[in-house]
């Protein structure tokens, strides 16, 4: 049980850092989406959704930087090159990014590559 609790006060402690850099990003660069991601960062995980890799198939193009505020699961494939940003992500919807030749970065290396949000696809 305590363990239970100690892994729920990390996630927590986690997003509550993750919208933090979020909102320092937006400021800073100009740039509404990551005050958008971090309002979704706050919001509890009952709240979150979830999104098959098919649909974001279906929703992006080759090259894309993606981001999604929720979990990312294995269903489906993508069948070009994307750079993915989740909140969470399955072992088997990152093993089939990653075979496609595609990329997982966090929140930090999206913000550092993309300061502005320009070209950030912002799904959900």
């Amino acid at each position: 049980r305590d363990k239970g609790m100690w892994l729920e006060f990390r996630r927590v402690l986690f997003r509550s850092r993750m919208a933090s850099d979020l909102k320092k990003a937006s400021t800073k660069n100009d740039a509404p989406i990551w005050r958008k991601l971090a309002e979704y960062a706050l919001k509890p995980s009952i709240a979150r959704r979830d999104i098959n890799l098919n649909r974001i198939n279906e929703l992006t193009k080759e090259n894309d930087t993606v981001v999604f505020p929720g979990k990312v699961l294995g269903t489906g494939t993508v069948s070009h090159k994307i750079t993915l940003c989740a909140f969470s992500i399955s072992n088997a919807a990152a093993a089939k990014v990653l075979e496609n030749g595609g990329k997982l970065i966090t929140h930090v290396d999206l913000i550092k590559q993309n300061p502005t949000g320009k070209g950030v696809v912002l799904l959900g």
